[in-house]
This record gives C-alpha cells, structure tokens and sequence, in this order.
C-alpha cells in the first residue's frame, strides 16, 4: 500500500494536496468471475515472489509448440520423478522399434529392490511385463519399478541413462542430463520448464496410442489400490495427463496436459511448496492458456517453446525450503497424495480454490475439490497366461501381525487338540489357515453331541426309575405264582 502512494505521488504530484478532487470516470463493469481470478492471481503471485527462480512456470500449445506463458521456463531445475517421462518414452521407443514388447517379461534384480520408497516393493527375482511395469511407473511413480524397466530395456542403469540423453539431444532439449531413470537426488541429473515441455509434446505426438499411460486414475494389485499422485486428475476441467515428482532440492514437480474444445495445452511448474499449490499453480496455467483474449494480438508473442533461450545458472536447491526445520511436517513423495484441503483456509490458494470454476458449467462447483477419478486399473505380476496379483504391501501387512498371529495360535492349537479327539463331521467347514483336522464347529456338528450329553445325564435317573418297575414287576409276578401252586398241590396229591 505505501508503494501503491508513492508511485501515485511520484506519477501526479501535487495528488497530495487535499484542495485537489479527482474524479475517476465511470468504466465498464467487470465480471465476478474475471474480478475473483484476478485478486486470486495477485494474491498468489505476491505470496511466490520473495526469492528468485522460486518456481518455474510454463505453458504452451502442444500442437504448435507456442509459448503462451513462460516464467523461469529455461532454469536450471533438478527434475525428481518427472525423469520417469523419459524413462516411458525410452521404453515405448524400444517397442516401437521391435526391440521389445509389451508382453516382455523384465525381471527384478537386487539393485532394484534395494531402491529407497517409492517403491512396489517386489522381492527380486518377481517378473512382470513392460506394460504392467509402466503402469505401475506412471500411477505409483515406483522407484524399483524405473530401475526394472532400465535394466530390462537398457541392460543397465548406465546404458540406459545414455539412451535417455541421446533421446533427449535427438529431442532437443539442451538443458537435461539424466544419469537415472527415477530421478532420486543426483547433481547431474537435470532439466528445466523448457526441456520437459518439449519432452511431453514429443511424447504425446509420437505415441497417441499410448495415451492411456498419462491418464490412470489409478492400479489395483490384488486387494491393494494405488491412486494417481496427480492432483489435478479428476479435479480440473480437461486433465488427461502426466506426471508428478518430488525431492527436497526441487520441490514438487508436475508435467500436465488438458484438452477443452480440441485445443491441447501443455503445464509445467516447478518447485511449488506442496501439491496442493502444485495443482493451483498448473490450473492458473491453463486457465491463461484457455482464456479467449480478443485483443491478444496487440502484445507481442512468446515465441515456440525450442526457441527459449537456456539460462546458463546452477539449479536452485531447495532443501532448507523444503525439508528444513520449520517445515510442518516433512514433505515426500507419497505426500503427493496430500488433499487439497490442506490449504489454509485463509490462504490466497484457498480462495483460488473455492473461486475458479471451469468454462463449461459454472454451477458444477469448485474445480479442485471434487473428485471424479475412474476405476483402478489392474495389474499383476509374472506372465500374462499366468498372473499373480498379490501385493507386496499385504504381505507387509501380515508380517507386522505376527504377534496377535501367535496369540491365536495358542487358541488354535487347543481347538485342535480337543476337535481331533472328535470324528470329524461331514460337511462341517475347514479354516483355511489351519490343517485339515481342525473344523469349524457349526449347530449343526453340536446337536448330536448335545443329545449324547443330555442323554448320559438323563441316564441315572431313567435307570433308578427303571430297576423300580422291574422290582415292582418281580414283586407281582412273584405274588402270583405262589397261588398257582397252591391250587395245584392238591391234583398232585391225588
């Protein structure tokens, strides 16, 4: 605001002398919705002003390559997981050129395995085709997965880098050196706004087949369902694509693309603070690349994105920033899954949030709030004609009950014992976790048993009851005989 006076007093002098009255004259009225973007905009861009290079923002037209908006565009950025673009691509060109296919089966080595989290966490030895790999690759941005498909397509992580960065020359993109397919933390592995964006209109033009991989809403592996780490997915109006990433020296990372009415938009930020502001920032780039300007014409082009000068600076490493003490908590990569709600209710990215809205149906609602992600793809294990699809994470799962497991156990043990004293019943269930001889006692495996009991009860006193009446039948046949005898003494007698 002082500003704000003094240019005023600098610009009119004598503005502040209180005998002169200006008067503004009456202009046009402005939307709702183009005043909102704008204090929003303005918010936003004070709020990411301090240091220098703090993120850098890119969007072009991915059919012409024309630059409609570029702020640090060719700095020097550490990549993260947007690598795994280059790490697709290099696959789907091997496919291409018949070296290999979908169907190849790529095995887990140890140097896979031993890749820090992100991860499948598969043992080695596990196979798994390239299609499953890659889809594992694009939704879970799984570290061992990009090591499985280097060492698959590659032979090595080295060779595999080299054929990353003679792509990435054949591409054009002057500013990238890639020395691994995850793009784990690495002073040589490098890119900026400007190569990535070439990168994915590459990608999106050679391979329209392959669209399917940049969109996932999400895998299923057995019971275990991984959601896509892209926020913008399902929550801004056109997304269908691409990549997210994260490390502490780059912030958090996001190639993405939007289509609305046939035109195809490319958006790339780097450096944002957290996911949610990510997904701020990439729709603020589409929603400039999408707005209609009649008088665009008047104010000189950007130019295409190959023609961007590179900015000859080492990148900014943002690990203080990022993952320093006064972080809330510290970020990672699976916090990519983050809601949006962890925006601060009162921050300028709130209001972003609960103002834009897309251009087809205002009434629709907020535009980063609702999700309408697609079901999970499925995925497996081994070959196509014999899949499994039992997820690590679940035998993880079972690992760490092993105490409450052994508890049972005793339990288990003790019906065991008692139930192999009994016959076993047809057609009583077995556990599935126990031996054959354990059964599950149903009412129906009860009833005879608790006949025989009520009946060995019941036995005493029907005895007593029964040793009565032959007593009492003893007695009368007895008594009757005597007479008989007697009437019959004196036959004999003659």
């Amino acid at each position: 605001m002082v500003i704000a006076i003094c240019l005023w007093n600098r610009s009119f002098p004598g503005a502040e002398r209180p005998d002169r009255v200006y008067r503004m004259k009456p202009r046009q009225p402005v939307s709702c919705r183009t005043a909102m973007l704008a204090a929003a905009t303005c918010a936003v861009a004070a709020l990411s002003c301090a240091p220098a290079a703090a993120e850098a923002l890119l969007v072009i037209e991915a059919d012409t390559g024309k630059v409609l908006h570029a702020d640090h565009a060719t700095t020097p950025w550490y990549p993260a997981s947007i690598t795994k673009i280059m790490t697709a691509y290099v696959a789907l060109r091997a496919v291409k050129e018949g070296r290999m296919t979908l169907e190849s089966l790529l095995k887990v080595s140890a140097n896979a395995a031993a890749m820090p989290p992100t991860k499948m966490g598969f043992p080695p030895g596990t196979t798994v085709t390239l299609e499953n790999a890659l889809k594992m690759l694009m939704v879970k941005s799984a570290n061992d997965i990009a090591v499985v498909v280097a060492e698959g397509v590659g032979g090595s992580v080295e060779g595999f880098s080299d054929l990353m960065n003679s792509n990435a020359r054949r591409i054009g993109m002057t500013q990238s050196s890639f020395v691994n397919p995850h793009g784990l933390p690495a002073d040589q592995q490098i890119t900026s706004a400007r190569d990535m964006a070439m990168l994915a209109r590459t990608v999106l033009r050679e391979f329209p087949e392959y669209n399917y991989f940049w969109s996932l809403p999400g895998i299923r592996l057995g019971k275990r369902i991984y959601r896509n780490h892209n926020n913008l997915m399902g929550r801004y109006e056109g997304t269908d694509g691409m990549k997210t990433g994260f490390i502490c020296a780059s912030g958090f990372n996001v190639v993405a693309t939007a289509t609305r009415n046939g035109k195809r938009l490319i958006a790339v930020v780097l450096g944002s603070p957290s996911p949610a502001v990510r997904a701020v920032k990439a729709a603020q780039l589409f929603e400039r690349g999408f707005a209609v300007r009649p008088l665009s014409w008047l104010t000189p082009g950007l130019g295409q994105v190959d023609a961007l000068q590179p900015t000859n600076i080492d990148p900014p490493n943002l690990r203080d920033t990022m993952c320093g003490k006064g972080r809330r908590r510290p970020p990672s990569e699976e916090a990519e899954n983050d809601p949006l709600s962890d925006v601060a209710a009162d921050s300028p990215y709130a209001v972003f949030l609960s103002t834009l809205r897309g251009s087809g149906n205002a009434a629709a609602g907020s535009l980063l709030t609702d999700v309408r992600l697609g079901e999970p793809v499925r995925v497996y294990t081994g070959p196509p004609n014999a899949p499994s699809e039992v997820a690590p994470a679940e035998a993880k799962t079972k690992g760490k009950s092993k105490v409450a497991k052994a508890k049972k156990s005793g339990e288990s043990k003790a019906t065991a014992k008692a139930n192999t004293d009994q016959p076993n019943v047809a057609g009583s269930p077995t556990l599935a976790h126990s031996s054959a001889s354990t059964q599950v006692t149903t009412d129906a495996a009860r009833a005879p048993e608790a006949k025989k009991k009520a009946a060995k009860k019941a036995a005493p006193k029907d005895a007593k009851k029964d040793a009565a009446k032959d007593t009492q039948a003893t007695a009368n046949a007895t008594g009757k005989a005597k007479p008989a005898a007697k009437k019959s003494e004196p036959p004999a007698k003659q």
